[in-house]
């Protein structure tokens, strides 16, 4: 009978290995490697974007930056994966948040680019495509952006205010929206006869 050695899965070693695979430049590609699952990570990010690794916060930027480069959504799972190991981690809303946007041009013309609390920017448009889920009993709107495959940020509450504030009407399957315009697609967040 031989016994082989379990790997497990630490912050450390993912580190290690997420830093060997990116040291070209743009994010690594996760989507290629299909290396074997190691269960799952006591790590967890939080609505409000903040990572924490056995409990406690991630205070280094860096470190979340790169943990953010090597994080895949895998159906409903979301992993940190390198060429070597997989593992689950817990996010429990989106796995970034959009703390700000700039918005050029107006009307169909406008551009929204949003920045991420780990850096990325993304722009709206049918390929990033804004969302509004609403809470059935609040009414409370939780806006997103898509980043990059399958990893969402939840548009942060200052930016979204001010998106309301650049947003318009526009007539979808013969209903009036109130939304944004962004790269030449419209995104309805609310019908307009539900406006006050």
């Amino acid at each position: 009978m031989t016994s082989q050695n379990r790997v497990v899965p630490s912050a450390e070693g993912l580190a290690a290995q997420a830093k060997a695979a990116s040291k070209s430049k743009g994010l690594p590609p996760v989507h290629l490697w299909d290396p074997p699952d190691c269960g799952d990570l006591d790590m967890r990010i939080a609505r409000d974007g903040t990572w924490f690794y056995l409990g406690t916060p991630i205070g280094r930027k860096e470190l979340v930056r790169l943990f953010s480069t090597i994080l895949r959504k895998d159906a409903e799972r979301y992993v940190l994966v390198t060429p070597v190991e997989k593992v689950g981690i817990q996010v429990d809303d989106a796995p970034f948040v959009a703390v700000d946007f700039e918005a050029t041009g107006e009307g169909r013309d406008q551009v929204l680019t949003f920045q991420t609390n780990v850096g990325d920017l993304t722009t709206a448009g049918p390929e990033a495509p804004i969302r509004v889920e609403r809470d059935p009993d609040t009414g409370e709107p939780s806006p997103y952006v898509l980043v990059r495959a399958n990893l969402e940020a939840l548009i942060d509450r200052k930016s979204f205010y001010r998106l309301v504030e650049i947003g318009s009407h526009h007539e979808v399957k013969g209903q009036s929206w109130f939304g944004l315009w962004s790269n030449g697609a419209f995104f309805p967040i609310i019908p307009s006869a539900e406006l006050p």
